[in-house]
């Protein structure tokens, strides 16, 4: 009986084969399918999130330098008045992306994405897209923790000035 299972298994039947074949196909079939979606890059996720960080600092300082810096102020104010005076609706929005950094973070990101050609979990379009709203993400996080600290570093300056004023008036008096 071994020898003619063998037998069997080296020739199969055709109703056998096509249970094999049949299945086989469809293994094929749902790798492929899954494979060509969801093609996983080849880095390791850690790099992939260390350059997602690296990259988001660089976008936020872009966004950041240009929509609240000192250096940018001329074409700043161009830019905020044409966003409250202009007639044309496409052309507000359009001058109001310089004075936004939240807004000016989607086109920075998409310039690096662009540039780098930075993908993140995925190979192709959908790699690029989780990218650059990632970017966007982690750079408009890092925008707001240094707003932030921008903050308590100048309530701590005003503090430090109130208490020398009042060390003044003391010795003063």
């Amino acid at each position: 009986m071994s020898g003619r299972q063998s037998d069997f298994h080296c020739r199969g039947s055709a109703r056998g084969e096509s249970r094999r074949s049949a299945s086989s196909v469809s293994v094929n079939a749902s790798e492929l399918e899954l494979g060509s979606l969801m093609e996983a890059l080849p880095t390791p996720l850690t790099i992939q999130t260390g350059r997602l960080l690296l990259l988001a600092v660089a976008v936020g300082c872009v966004a950041w330098t240009i929509t609240h810096e000192e250096v940018f102020r001329e074409p700043r104010d161009y830019c905020k008045e044409q966003a409250r005076g202009a007639r044309n609706p496409y052309r507000r929005k359009f001058f109001y992306l310089f004075t936004c950094e939240y807004c000016f973070s989607h086109y920075a990101a998409a310039i690096f994405v662009a540039v780098t050609q930075f993908q993140l979990l995925y190979a192709g379009w959908r790699g690029y897209l989780i990218a650059w709203f990632a970017l966007v993400w982690v750079a408009n996080q890092y925008m707001s923790i240094y707003n932030r600290l921008r903050l308590d570093i100048k309530h701590e300056n005003l503090e430090i000035k109130v208490q020398e004023k009042d060390v003044e008036k003391r010795k003063a008096a």
